[in-house]
């Protein structure tokens, strides 16, 4: 089976870190045409360009912020421009905030939904228009949350964006069968990305040894990676996927509807 991206060329949000950075990386090594990676740092996006590119696949960094309702549609026009074409967008930018219920501000529902579900929508919207103005194939991965199916407390309006998500990219898959642009998504569980150990570590105050705490509880001891997140990104990315087509795959080690361990 072949799992590559032959001559494809792709857009990934939140390209300049963690899991955008290493599924620019991964496609770029899967022969991928040539890329267009989104964030907001331009010094780390300008570093991530340059190093994808020297693997052979031509990089473009766009800086964006996502949050900016005009950004989804400058960002895809210019990729446009720079790749020739989008066959495939990867959309794994996300912010992940902490806010829940009691605590939860307006402000905190309005940042979290303008960056993790309108502008994955906005630019889902000109991939697609894109696709069919040519006519094309073409391939769309939304990167969602295991916290879509419900989430901790504190993670409210983070959850509900990635439901929302979630939804979209049912909702997408279904509208663009006849175009032949494929839709799928991936509940994402616990990562050691980047952001997550800011969070844990610095904001949450656990510490440099997070993670191996957080290791210890868990039922294979240790977290998902992040380059187990990036294969199953290409796998559904590529042609290897076949008519796969809306799907949400858990990629966590827990079974949604066992009962708790232990009990049973």
């Amino acid at each position: 089976m072949n799992v590559g991206l032959d001559g494809k060329t792709l857009v990934v949000t939140g390209g300049t870190q963690g899991l955008g950075e290493t599924i620019c990386r991964l496609t770029a090594e899967s022969n991928a045409a040539g890329i267009a990676l989104v964030g907001r740092n331009a010094e780390r996006g300008a570093g991530v360009a340059e190093a994808v590119s020297a693997l052979g696949c031509p990089a473009h960094f766009i800086q964006a912020e996502l949050g900016d309702p005009q950004a989804p549609a400058a960002v895809m026009a210019e990729a446009i421009a720079k790749l020739g074409r989008v066959d495939c967008l990867v959309n794994a930018a996300a912010l992940t905030d902490r806010a829940s219920l009691t605590d939860g501000k307006l402000a905190d529902w309005e940042r979290l939904f303008a960056v993790n579900a309108r502008a994955p929508f906005f630019l889902m919207q000109a991939a697609v228009a894109d696709m069919k103005a040519r006519r094309a194939p073409g391939s769309i991965v939304n990167i969602l949350s295991i916290n879509a199916h419900c989430g901790a407390p504190e993670l409210a309006v983070y959850s509900a964006t990635k439901g929302a998500l979630s939804t979209l990219t049912r909702n997408a898959a279904n509208a663009h069968l006849a175009d032949r642009i494929r839709v799928n998504g991936i509940n994402m569980g616990w990562v050691a990305t980047p952001t997550e150990q800011v969070m844990q570590g610095r904001t949450l105050g656990k510490g440099d040894d997070w993670e191996r705490k957080a290791a210890a509880g868990l039922p294979l001891r240790r977290l998902l990676t992040m380059d187990e997140v990036a294969q199953l990104t290409l796998f559904l990315l590529s042609e290897a996927s076949g008519l796969m087509t809306g799907t949400l795959t858990d990629l966590e080690q827990v079974v949604l509807g066992a009962p708790p361990r232990g009990m049973g």
